[in-house]
């Protein structure tokens, strides 16, 4: 792998790990096109290190303000003080977060008839099939539809007609939390699910105003992320044959996935203020049908369009 294909790469993560169209499936994509034939999961693991550290970034104050929230409701709960009707937003975020990353724990247990596979084993299956990729990123363009209709509907029906930031709830339920963290579980399965597209769309769902469940998005997301550095990294340095890739190569990564993924999450953040998530929902929409468009054609040819490689008979893992 070249620095050029290296900061591509970085970009393409750094935009799409936070931007609600899939960082896996334009990952897969972007591999596709560039011929990159043979994964390199350390690599793809500092890649999303570097979005990790844009989220902490942008979070920062939130993120000192939920571990003062934490230590000072320990505080009262030693000290007797602590009533679980008197808890403060920030706490209540915190007990949410955790509900919400529960179902992610189910990724990990042998589903029933499948011969004991788990969802991660699956999702490794398919991480390269750009057929999944192209049906699961129109299945994200549905989903911010009904998102944004939900929305549309609370600012409607708002009786004051108050702004579109300030519409809907603020404060998450258990079911709120349970909801967005199922839909997350089922977004980390397939390329080409946008994790940050779901999750906000699932919100919106359950009557969070918009900003709320942006927020709520992007928080849940850096135990996530670590979570997955810390599985995959260990996983990419217990394969045989080392990292494979240079010091210099990785370290453009993620330095371009930081960011690139830092201008994303405030660039997202513009566009749902400003109501243009029209934008997302059309692009993942034409995106999804130009790579079956793709397999298609790829499946005639027997080819890779972009390198002219031979395919095993698909265009669903080039060889």
């Amino acid at each position: 792998m070249t620095i050029l294909d290296s900061i591509i790469q970085g970009v393409v993560q750094g935009l799409t790990e936070f931007l609600p169209v899939s960082s896996s499936g334009h990952l897969a994509i972007s591999q596709h096109i560039l011929g990159v034939t043979k994964d390199n999961l350390f690599f793809d693991v500092m890649l999303h290190a570097g979005t990790l550290l844009a989220v902490v970034v942008v979070y920062w104050k939130m993120i000192i303000r939920l571990i003062v929230a934490l230590f000072s409701t320990l505080s009262d709960i030693f000290q007797g003080k602590f009533k679980w009707s008197e808890r403060n937003e920030d706490f209540n975020l915190i007990i949410m977060l955790v509900v919400g990353l529960l179902p992610l724990f189910l990724l990990y247990i042998p589903i029933p008839f499948t011969d004991g596979q788990t969802g991660m084993k699956i999702s490794e299956g398919i991480a390269s099939n750009i057929i999944v990729v192209g049906f699961s990123l129109i299945v994200t363009s549905i989903l911010l539809a009904i998102g944004k209709s939900c929305n549309d509907k609370i600012i409607k029906n708002s009786p004051l007609r108050v702004m579109v930031k300030d519409s809907g709830k603020t404060n998450l339920t258990f079911k709120d939390a349970l909801f967005i963290g199922l839909i997350q579980m089922v977004a980390a399965i397939f390329p080409g699910l946008s994790r940050s597209g779901s999750t906000l769309s699932a919100g919106e769902m359950r009557g969070l105003n918009r900003q709320t469940a942006f927020d709520y998005t992007f928080i849940i997301a850096i135990p996530t992320i670590f979570a997955a550095v810390l599985i995959e990294g260990h996983k990419a340095l217990a394969i045989k044959g080392g990292i494979g890739i240079s010091g210099g190569v990785i370290a453009v990564g993620i330095i371009t996935s930081a960011i690139v993924g830092f201008f994303a999450i405030k660039l997202f953040r513009w566009l749902l203020k400003t109501d243009k998530m029209a934008i997302f929902i059309v692009y993942t929409a034409c995106m999804g049908l130009l790579v079956l468009i793709i397999c298609l054609l790829e499946n005639i040819t027997n080819q890779n369009l972009f390198t002219q490689v031979p395919i095993n008979g698909s265009s669903l893992v080039p060889r």
